[in-house]
């Protein structure tokens, strides 16, 4: 059961405006890079379904979360069926991120009224989205569909709209000033945020670092 409303994970990323996301099969890895982006201020973490028995690393992850990190909200990213949604949100999930719209999908999470962030592409997408429930929506992969122009020319006739860019987001000071710019509510950001060494091992030092300056950079848009 989630431990967060939809409202309160709303309210989050849009205080914090970086959603860090991330996949290991490793659980100790994946805990690690969790606690470093925690530490660096995010208090949002999306975990992607991206890997066999990914439902039970996350249903340990969702666990050791709420006992050991004060605040983070977990919650699951790469679900694109209905069964899957179900399956995380009784393992904790506090919020289902998904590349597509379903409506299918809308109807579970909001049953249990949990946040629910489907995939857009197109306004059409996104005011259906919204009559579905949806409070925030994702643009997938955001730059290919338009970058901060897109979000920039939705938000003119939409200003209501809340939308998370996933996809070509960089944690540099340019790269995130023109999605906020352009009016994104938060950002998503994966192999960028969360780097590793010259040896090809996790930097949870880095990641720390990326973290912080990432929310410090986003902190002048709030």
């Amino acid at each position: 059961m989630a431990k967060y409303t939809r409202l309160e994970v709303a309210q989050t990323m849009g205080n914090t405006k970086i959603v860090p996301l991330f996949y290991h099969k490793n659980i100790t890895i994946a805990k690690r890079v969790i606690r470093a982006c925690y530490d660096g201020g995010a208090r949002v973490f999306e975990f992607t379904n991206r890997g066999d028995h990914a439902q039970e690393i996350f249903s340990q992850l969702v666990k050791w979360t709420n006992m050991e990190l004060p605040g983070m909200i977990l919650g699951i990213g790469s679900i694109v069926d209905a069964g899957t949604s179900s399956i995380f949100i009784q393992n904790g999930a506090n919020f289902i991120v998904s590349p597509i719209l379903s409506t299918d999908m809308a109807k579970v999470c909001n049953r249990r009224k949990i946040a629910w962030l489907p995939g857009c592409g197109t306004l059409s997408e996104i005011n259906y989205a919204e009559e579905l429930g949806a409070e925030i929506v994702k643009i997938f992969p955001a730059t290919q569909i338009g970058g901060p122009d897109f979000i920039k020319a939705i938000k003119a006739p939409c200003p209501w709209t809340n939308i998370m860019p996933s996809g070509g987001v960089s944690p540099n000071e340019n790269n995130l000033n023109k999605w906020f710019t352009s009016g994104a509510y938060c950002v998503g950001l994966g192999s960028q945020l969360i780097v590793k060494d010259d040896e090809g091992n996790f930097d949870y030092d880095a990641i720390v670092c990326n973290t912080k300056k990432s929310i410090k950079i986003a902190s002048g848009f709030i």
